[in-house]
Parts: C-alpha cells; sequence; structure tokens
C-alpha cells in the first residue's frame, strides 16, 4: 500500500473498531443497571472497596470491565490490520510426534532450571525429528499469520500486557512449540517459520527495557515483539505503531462519552 492510502485505511479500521467498542460498551452496562447480577453490579460487593465510598465502589468495578473488554477489541483490532498484509488463520492443525512432544518437554524443563537461556536456534530439531507415532493435534492460535508475498509463516502469541506467570510462561511456549513442530510436519521444510510473543504496549514504559523475566526465561529476545513493535510488525509498516495510536487517540473520545453516560446511569 501507499504511505497515504496505507495511513487512511488503518484510521478507518481503528475508528471502526473503537466506534464499535464504546457503543457495545454503553449498551450493555446500561441495559443492566437494574440487574443484580450485571457486570457492575456483581462486582460491587467487596466490602473493603464500598467502605471507601460510592464513587470508588463504582469505578473499581468499572475499570476491571474496560480493562478486561478493550484488551478483547485491541485484540480483534490487530487481526483485522494483519488482514492488509497477510493471511490470517486461527488454528494449527496436524500430527505431532512422540519425539518433538518430549524434545519440547526437556528443552521447557532446561528453560525453567536456568540451565539454558532460549535462543530461536533451540528448536530447529523440531523439523528434523522423526515423525513416527504421531497423532494429529489441533491448537488454536492468536494469530497464524502467512505472508502473501514471501510465503513466510508466523506464530505469534499476543497477551497484551505481556504479564505472566511462570507457569503460565511456561505453557505458552509449549503450546506455541506445539504449533510449530506441527507445522514443521506438514510445510515443506525450506519455507520460513518463525514464533513471536507480543504485547499491545510496553507496561514499563513505550521505548524502555521491558523487563518481564518470567516470559524471557522462556522467550529469547528475538522472539518478543513488545508494543511498538508489535503493531509495526502487524501493519508491516514501522510506521504502523504511531498510525494507529493517532487514530485511537483520535477515536478515543468515543469511549469517553460512553464512560461518562454510564457513570450518569450508576450514578446520577
Amino acid at each position: 500500500m501507499k504511505n497515504l492510502t496505507e495511513k487512511k485505511t488503518i484510521q478507518a479500521l481503528v475508528h471502526t473498531a473503537v466506534e464499535s467498542y464504546a457503543e457495545g460498551f454503553k449498551a450493555r452496562h446500561e441495559a443492566e443497571v437494574d440487574n443484580p447480577e450485571g457486570i457492575i453490579n456483581m462486582k460491587v460487593h467487596n466490602v473493603f472497596i464500598e467502605a471507601l465510598g460510592k464513587d470508588v465502589q463504582y469505578y473499581a468495578a468499572l475499570v476491571r470491565s474496560l480493562d478486561s473488554s478493550l484488551g478483547n477489541m485491541l485484540e480483534g483490532l490487530a487481526i483485522n490490520l494483519a488482514k492488509l498484509s497477510f493471511e490470517v488463520k486461527k488454528n494449527v492443525e496436524g500430527p505431532l510426534s512422540v519425539g518433538q512432544t518430549r524434545a519440547i518437554a526437556v528443552l521447557l524443563e532446561k528453560y525453567k532450571r536456568h540451565e539454558k537461556r532460549p535462543s530461536t536456534n533451540d528448536y530447529e530439531i523440531l523439523r528434523g525429528e522423526n515423525k513416527n507415532k504421531a497423532i494429529i493435534k489441533r491448537h488454536d492460535s492468536d494469530y497464524y499469520l502467512i505472508d502473501k508475498d514471501s510465503g513466510s509463516h508466523y506464530l505469534i502469541e499476543l497477551k497484551i500486557g505481556g504479564d505472566l506467570d511462570n507457569k503460565k510462561a511456561r505453557s505458552e511456549k509449549e503450546a506455541i512449540l506445539e504449533q510449530y513442530a506441527i507445522l514443521s510436519n506438514t510445510l515443506p521444510k525450506l519455507e520460513k517459520l518463525k514464533i513471536y510473543f507480543a504485547t499491545a504496549y510496553n507496561r514499563f514504559g513505550e521505548n524502555k527495557p521491558w523487563r518481564q523475566e518470567r516470559v524471557r526465561q522462556f522467550f529469547a529476545d528475538d522472539e518478543l515483539l513488545i508494543g511498538k513493535d508489535f503493531w509495526n510488525f502487524i501493519c508491516q509498516s514501522d510506521k504502523g505503531y504511531e498510525m494507529v495510536l493517532e487514530a485511537y487517540r483520535g477515536s478515543a473520545h468515543l469511549i469517553k462519552n460512553a464512560l461518562d453516560s454510564i457513570k450518569k446511569t450508576y450514578l446520577g
């Protein structure tokens, strides 16, 4: 895409995503104002928060709902942006051998014990493993992307803020390595295949070191797409992050308006 066309397309996708999200978020919460089992009403029963006042009680419940649902919106937006440059699939299915499963387990145990630092070279062995005694396995994937021009394949595990404990970091790496192994059994050996762990923003601040050591224990530095790098990759542009953020800020008033309306509904 030409730069101007690319920017306008991204702006349109972001605006549509934000507008739809704001309308849905407002409608859902306002419709539940008299429902004791509504999203906000079910989260206001913390007596220790209640003691701080009705405003604090309301905001504490709303922010938890906002944080979760906003993350879902960003995931969907990233998929739509990716479709501009990639073929996007949401699952991986195929043969996974006993040998590959064993090799993954050994590798993860070395990471866990700090016997080895993660490297993208570690799992090349999965592409050459004996495929005997393979079983058919299916994995849902956050993003399985195929570059329309080069034919390269990418598996991306997205966690909006990147906050994972050790058990989840290990299980996420195990799942994505199994997907890698399955694809290595079904794709031509010379085709490029790469995995990433991604976040929608840098929880330590953009352009600052990303110090999520629990993730780094299982993912190599060149397997990370943090904040700006993720959006640039998804948009296939070194200006992708800037264009997405600019467009989001230009439409953020729609979410603010929805929040003001919800506040009036609940607090008067």
